[in-house]
């Protein structure tokens, strides 16, 4: 009786010394960590206002703010003219870190620097009437086949709008991005989508703009 109280005793002393080691290291830990230096400051470029996405940034859009070294993001520039005159591919909040992969590469088209990898910008035809959609709406390919009984299929779903073509008074258009809706052949009275789509589904897009009549559908807002 007396040994299995001298072993309880025994296994008590051990358990808080424990404690009392786990708590001097934690308390260590944290004074350390709270003393720690976050490092010199660099420079680094941050937006100085709210930046769209597929704007061309310019030097009052842009501001320097020092950062610890340790929490200066990769890709991060040091001087304003290093990412003025590029294409945003991706808002940019103010105060955001302005870094090489938000920003479209160097002499990209204006089309070009604002599809993201993975996707591709197709043109697609649609009934829509002017102003009904703009860009960042995301739709639906609908595809109608004729035939003895004509049937729709559904070739890409919630698909995102890049731009809109041939409608009037809208903006951004296509002659904000230096494109010409004439020599493209869309008309002023029609209405012609840019849609950003996978580069698996874009074939199956294709193939049903050839040979089916092609209309889209709108998604709700809760859907983009």
């Amino acid at each position: 009786m007396f040994r299995g109280f001298r072993t309880s005793r025994l296994y008590l002393l051990g358990s808080l010394a424990l404690a009392i080691c786990a708590a001097l290291l934690v308390r260590s830990y944290v004074a350390g960590a709270s003393g720690a230096s976050p490092g010199p400051g660099v420079p680094v470029v941050v937006a100085a206002r709210a930046v769209e996405r597929g704007q061309a940034l310019v030097a009052e859009d842009l501001r320097i703010d020092e950062w610890p070294a340790a929490l200066a993001p990769p890709g991060h520039f040091d001087q304003i003219s290093q990412p003025a005159g590029r294409i945003t591919l991706a808002a940019l909040a103010p105060g955001e870190a302005v870094t090489e992969t938000r920003l479209a590469r160097v002499r990209a088209g204006p089309v070009a620097s604002l599809v993201p990898s993975g996707l591709r910008a197709l043109a697609v035809p649609t009934t829509l009437p002017a102003g009904s959609v703009v860009p960042g709406d995301h739709v639906d390919v609908l595809a109608t086949y004729q035939g003895e009984v004509p049937r729709t299929e559904t070739v890409a779903t919630g698909v995102e709008v890049l731009l809109v073509m041939g409608r009037g008074g809208a903006e951004p258009s296509m002659s904000d991005v230096g494109l010409d809706a004439a020599a493209a052949g869309i008309g002023a009275g029609s209405t012609t989508l840019l849609l950003l789509v996978p580069v698996a589904e874009q074939a199956r897009v294709v193939a049903a703009r050839a040979t089916a009549s092609i209309d889209v559908s709108i998604a709700p807002l809760e859907d983009d």
